[in-house]
């Protein structure tokens, strides 16, 4: 994986920037709405966001090139989408994989938004920071990520289950992991044209 700083990254429609603190009263929104929650967890307060907040920040100073970035369309924030290193040994190896993210306030929802900003992730992946494979992974009942992970390319490669000591609402149906690879990515057209 090629060492860069996290970026300002650009799409037709969004602005996307490196996550800071000035962030956080939208991190906070998101994670108090159920809704945007449903298939993440229960709606956290503001302290565990705070907490969460530090945790999504330091993935960037241990990452080179990856991290958190909070996207706005004509000033606007809309949510965030993530890049970072695999963090459970079921997610294989950490060199040249990254794990894929979204998460978007709900007035924001099925515009193509999460695909935009996440094609531009992928991208950035793979040919600015020259990764391997990119993967996502949703609770096998929601429908909505999976067909965002599903238009940008991915594929599903696996089902599994997680054992969780709070279960959400559907747990019981798994979990699912999408992915493509940068062969599939070039294969399917990518190139290293943003937008």
């Amino acid at each position: 994986m090629t060492r860069v700083s996290q970026v300002v990254l650009r799409t037709a429609r969004l602005v996307l920037v490196p996550l800071a603190d000035v962030h956080l009263p939208h991190e906070m929104a998101l994670d108090a709405d159920a809704e945007v929650m449903r298939f993440l967890a229960p709606v956290r307060s503001a302290a565990q966001v705070a907490r969460l907040h530090r945790e999504r920040l330091a993935v960037a100073r241990r990452s080179p090139g990856l991290g958190f970035w909070a996207g706005s369309t004509e000033g606007e924030f809309v949510g965030w989408w993530l890049l970072e290193p695999p963090s459970r040994a079921d997610q294989g190896p950490v060199v040249g994989q990254a794990e894929l993210g979204y998460r978007l306030a709900r007035r924001f929802w099925r515009r193509g938004l999460a695909s935009e900003g996440a094609r531009e992730l992928i991208r950035h992946g793979f040919v600015d920071l020259g990764l391997s494979r990119i993967f996502a992974e949703t609770m096998a009942v929601n429908v909505g990520s999976r067909a965002t992970m599903a238009a940008v390319g991915m594929r599903q490669v696996r089902a599994f289950h997680l054992s969780w000591s709070d279960p959400l609402p559907g747990a019981q149906a798994g979990e699912v992991e999408y992915a493509i690879t940068r062969d599939e990515w070039v294969a399917a057209g990518g190139s290293g044209a943003a937008g």
